[in-house]
């Protein structure tokens, strides 16, 4: 995402969506805990508009994803979005799906790791956010159900068919996107869908914990790799080793780059730059 802004002022105040920022880590909690933090139009809306934010700001290192109350995300609000959607016409329902597949899109870009920590129920577009995530810090009460197919809709909702066999493989991926079953914490670890396992209730003080080490580490390092795991994906080798080549090459001109071999030569820790 370009770091460069146009005239209009930042949002300081998000209705949906509760943000908090110290020292590099910014917190993002879905808070819609009466309703399990479904999701509505604004959230979806929300969302897109504050990564993009974030994104620019040049001052995030990492971010948690969390969700209020007693579940992570249990997906689209039945009433607030499936129902409304009955009333839409084709090019509506196109607006809407591809404005949730920008809010994917925007996590899987922006220059900097995000973590989401999950407890309770991850459902629906609730399990893709998570998917989306660079780690998922989930306790033993975290349970994924990828539900599209459940209400007569494509399991390939908002990435999912792309990003979940890249993560636990095409087998379970085909069987989570196509029967719509919940998988419990135990075997979501199993698979691979959970990046670490936590004591019950331990998940979000985890996330933090992750999120301020990656935060105090290089900042410019993890972007380029967040970056070059996605690009590489769809490469061949060929491509995506000159496409390592140049990264690495302009790494080597960073501020960091030499203030690691600076830190090494003089036996202290790096003061790390992000530059």
């Amino acid at each position: 995402m370009s770091p460069f802004t146009g005239s209009a002022a930042n949002t300081e105040n998000w209705e949906h969506l509760r943000v908090a920022a110290e020292d590099g880590v910014v917190t993002v909690t879905l808070d819609r805990p009466a309703k399990l933090n479904a999701l509505t139009f604004g959230a979806y809306a929300d969302l897109r508009d504050l990564l993009a934010q974030l994104a620019r700001s040049g001052g995030v290192r990492a971010l948690v994803l969390a969700g209020e109350g007693r579940g992570f995300c249990s997906g689209g609000d039945v009433d607030e979005i499936i129902g409304a959607t009955l009333a839409l016409d084709t090019a509506g329902l196109l607006d809407f799906n591809r404005m949730t597949g920008q809010v994917v899109r925007a996590v899987r870009e922006a220059p900097f790791p995000v973590v989401a920590a999950v407890h309770g129920v991850a459902a629906g577009a609730g399990a893709v956010l998570a998917l989306a995530a660079d780690f998922r810090v989930a306790d033993p009460t975290a349970r994924f159900a990828f539900l599209f197919t459940r209400v007569g809709l494509s399991g390939g909702d908002m990435g999912a068919a792309y990003l979940l066999p890249r993560v636990v493989g095409l087998g379970h991926a085909t069987r989570l996107l196509m029967l719509g079953e919940e998988v419990g914490a135990d075997e979501a670890e199993r698979i691979g869908l959970i990046s670490q396992l936590t004591q019950e209730g331990g998940a979000d003080e985890a996330a933090q914990q992750l999120a301020r080490r990656l935060a105090d580490g290089p900042a410019l390092a993890h972007a380029q790799t967040k970056a070059l795991l996605t690009a590489e994906l769809d490469m061949p080798l060929a491509a995506a080793v000159e496409l390592d080549a140049a990264t690495q090459a302009l790494l080597m001109n960073s501020a960091d780059y030499t203030e690691f071999h600076a830190a090494f030569t003089e036996k202290r820790p790096p003061k790390w730059r992000g530059r």
